[in-house]
């Protein structure tokens, strides 16, 4: 299971709320691993502004890769199960979306570096960028400081990927208390996963 969402909607306190509920595996993109926590400071640090789209989709990628191969797929051989923040859905409406990459190249990147796995849910937190900023800290990361224009355009993008596939995607209003979430989103994945209660 993925949560996907823009910055500040709640998607790291969210996923290890689940993950805990679950017992399950959690993790996030980018990082997860050495490789992948590398990559994930040098495309949010500031100093990267330069950084070309392109390069930021490969880079992004790569570390996508390296999580499938050391984290997911290990545990889902173990049958665990397993929570990520952020995954394929992310690019595309970073990359694609916000930045204005070819859909289909990111896709098909994707798919390349997931050997084709992807989440049996996705869930994604909705909230406004302008209340979705009042919860970011004083001192925004390279993707935070984007702008609302690019903030816009990745909240677009995630929902024209959620109504693509309705049936992979749940789309869950962020707004309210970290507890007041946890059961919009605890309803989706019981309903959506055939959970038992727990």
């Amino acid at each position: 299971m993925v949560f996907e969402g823009g910055e500040g909607c709640g998607k790291s306190t969210q996923a290890a709320l689940l993950a805990d509920r679950l017992g399950a595996v959690l993790t996030r993109e980018p990082g997860a691993t050495e490789v992948g926590e590398r990559i994930r400071a040098l495309v949010l640090d500031p100093a990267s502004a330069d950084l070309d789209a392109r390069a930021e989709a490969l880079l992004l990628t790569a570390a996508r890769a390296q999580h499938v191969a050391e984290v997911i797929r290990p545990a889902l051989e173990r049958g665990r199960h397993v929570v990520s923040d952020r995954f394929t859905g992310s690019l595309l409406a970073y990359q694609g979306y916000g930045r204005g990459l070819p859909l289909g190249d990111l896709r098909s990147l994707s798919d390349f570096a997931t050997d084709g796995l992807d989440a049996d849910l996705v869930v994604l937190l909705d909230l406004p960028p302008a209340v979705a900023a009042e919860r970011r800290g004083a001192e925004p990361d390279r993707l935070e400081a984007a702008g609302d224009a690019f903030h816009e355009r990745v909240r677009h993008g995630f929902a024209a990927l959620a109504a693509t596939e309705p049936g992979r995607w749940a789309v869950v209003d962020a707004g309210g208390s970290p507890g007041e979430v946890a059961a919009r989103v605890w309803a989706v994945a019981e309903s959506r996963l055939h959970l038992s209660h727990r």
